[in-house]
C-alpha cells in the first residue's frame, strides 16, 4: 500500500511516499480503508516539533489525525462497527507510529472509529476529528451550559467565536446554531465575514474596521455566554469587555502569542471562568460524547461543509502531501483534504 512517512521533524519536504504491506488489526483494532484524510494546524505542528532533524519517538511516523473510510477488517473484540462500514477517524496517529490516515489502510483502535451517518459524504468525516471535536468540547465546557451538546441544549444563551472562518471556528458556529444559540463571530475582513455569515453566524464582527466591544455589546447588551478563543493573548482585553458574570472563555489555541496577562480584580468581580481545550488530553469519554453528538448533527444536516457553507475545501492527492501539509502551514483559511483512494 502507499503510504506517507517521516523519520525527523523538519519542513514538508521530510515527508516521503513509500510501499508497505497492509497489516491486519489486532484485538481491540480496526484496519480502515482510507477514501479522504483531513490536515490541520496539528499535524503540520507535529511533523515541524521544536526543531528541524529531531529524533522521533519512534522509528517513523505516518501522519493526519483525521480521515474517512470504510472499515477493511476487525480484530477481536471489535463490536461498534463491522467489516464494509462506513466511518470517520479522530486521534488516528496519537501516540502511534502507522495509524496516520495519510495511507492507503490504517489500523487504529476501534474507540477512535466513528460510524458515519449515510447523509454525509467523506468529504465531511475527513473533515470532522480535531476541529469538529474541539468545537464540542469548548461549547460544553461553561459554568451555567449543557454538558452535552443537541437540539435546545444552548437555547437563549449568546456565543462569541473569535476567528469564525477557521476550521474550528466554522465547526463551532454550526455545532453551536444547531444547539439553539445565538452565534456572534468576529473575522479580519469581508471575505471572511462572507464565509462566517454562509457557516451560520447570527453577527459577524469585522474587528479591523468597527469600535469591536461596543458592536458586540449592542447585540448582547448583558454580556456573551460563552467566549470560544483563539488567540487569547489578543483578545484577552476584549474578551473582559464582552463577558458576562459568571461567563466562560475557553481557549483551544494559542494564535498571536503564548503569553497572556489577566486584570486578577476585574475577571475576579465577573466571576469569570477560564478553560484551556486540548483535544488530545481531554479523555476518552469526552470524545465519545463529542462523537455522538456530532453524528446526530450530521443526520442533521448541520456540519456541511464547501465555500457555500463557509469552509473552502483544498484537495490533494496522496503524492502531494506535502504540498498539503505546506499550504495548511502557511496559514490557509478553508479545509485542506488529501484524496487517497475512490469512495
Amino acid at each position: 500500500m502507499k503510504t506517507i512517512v517521516y523519520s525527523e521533524t523538519g519542513d514538508p519536504s521530510v515527508l516521503h511516499l513509500v510501499e508497505r504491506p497492509v497489516i491486519d488489526p489486532g484485538a481491540g483494532e480496526v484496519r480502515v480503508r482510507i477514501v479522504v484524510s483531513g490536515v490541520n494546524p496539528t499535524d503540520w505542528k507535529s511533523r515541524r516539533g521544536s526543531a528541524p532533524g529531531e529524533a522521533l519517538a519512534f522509528a517513523d511516523v505516518v501522519p493526519n489525525q483525521d480521515g474517512s473510510g470504510f472499515v477493511d477488517a476487525v480484530g477481536a473484540g471489535v463490536s461498534n462497527v463491522s467489516v464494509g462500514d462506513r466511518v470517520w477517524l479522530a486521534l488516528a496517529a496519537y501516540q502511534r507510529a502507522n495509524s496516520g490516515t495519510a495511507q492507503e489502510f490504517a489500523v487504529l483502535p476501534a474507540e477512535r472509529v466513528f460510524l458515519l451517518p449515510s447523509p454525509a459524504s467523506f468529504e465531511q468525516g475527513a473533515s470532522l476529528g480535531v476541529p469538529a471535536i474541539t468545537a464540542y468540547r469548548a461549547l460544553t465546557v461553561a459554568e451555567d451550559g449543557p454538558r452535552r451538546l443537541h437540539p435546545g441544549a444552548l437555547d437563549g444563551k449568546i456565543v462569541l467565536v473569535a476567528g469564525g472562518a477557521g476550521a474550528v471556528g466554522h465547526a463551532t458556529i454550526q455545532l453551536a446554531r444547531w444547539a439553539g444559540a445565538t452565534v456572534i463571530t468576529t473575522v479580519s475582513g469581508s471575505a471572511k465575514a462572507a464565509l462566517a455569515t454562509a457557516a451560520g453566524a447570527h453577527h459577524v464582527v469585522i474587528y479591523t474596521d468597527s469600535d469591536v466591544a461596543t458592536e458586540i455589546r449592542s447585540i448582547a447588551p448583558d454580556g456573551v455566554d460563552l467566549i470560544v478563543e483563539v488567540a487569547p493573548a489578543q483578545n484577552s482585553a476584549l474578551d473582559l469587555e464582552v463577558i458576562r458574570n459568571r461567563g466562560s472563555i475557553a481557549v483551544y489555541a494559542n494564535n498571536g502569542g503564548d503569553q497572556i496577562t489577566l486584570d486578577v480584580r476585574k475577571h475576579f468581580s465577573l466571576n469569570v471562568r477560564y478553560q484551556f481545550v486540548l483535544l488530545y488530553t481531554v479523555g476518552l469519554e469526552v470524545v465519545q460524547q463529542a462523537a455522538a453528538s456530532i453524528n446526530e448533527a450530521l443526520m442533521d444536516g448541520a456540519l456541511s461543509i464547501g465555500v457555500e457553507a463557509g469552509l473552502q475545501l483544498h484537495r490533494f492527492d496522496l503524492a502531494h502531501t506535502a504540498d498539503a501539509h505546506a499550504l495548511v502551514e502557511s496559514g490557509v483559511t478553508g479545509k485542506v483534504l488529501i484524496d487517497v483512494s475512490v469512495g
